[in-house]
């Protein structure tokens, strides 16, 4: 597991967000890869790939919870929130408890 800031466009550490990184193995080796966002210590986005999909999970509470946290969530999916809810209406995200 590798756990980093999130970096401003001028490639500076954001203090508080971070990007979570692992790879498949052990118990939970069947994804590929696990990349996941989180605001402080509340995780926002997870997005896990499989071996013939990926899956975008976010947290049904926190995912739209500030302006700051919504700036770096975009960042992270490399996209605006409107294609955000789009794609949370048309199911290709789901939104679950992450921070149970």
């Amino acid at each position: 597991m590798r756990v980093e800031n999130m970096r401003s466009t001028k490639f500076n550490k954001i203090p508080n967000q971070f990007i979570i990184t692992e790879e498949g193995r052990g118990a939970l080796g069947n994804f590929i890869k696990r990349e996941t966002f989180q605001s402080y210590t509340t995780t926002i986005v997870t997005i896990t790939t499989w071996k013939d999909s990926v899956e975008t999970e976010l947290d049904k509470n926190k995912w739209d919870c500030s302006r700051t946290t919504g700036k770096y969530r975009n960042q992270f999916l490399g996209e605006d929130k409107k294609t955000t809810e789009r794609k949370i209406a048309s199911g290709e995200y789901k939104l679950v408890d992450l921070n149970k």
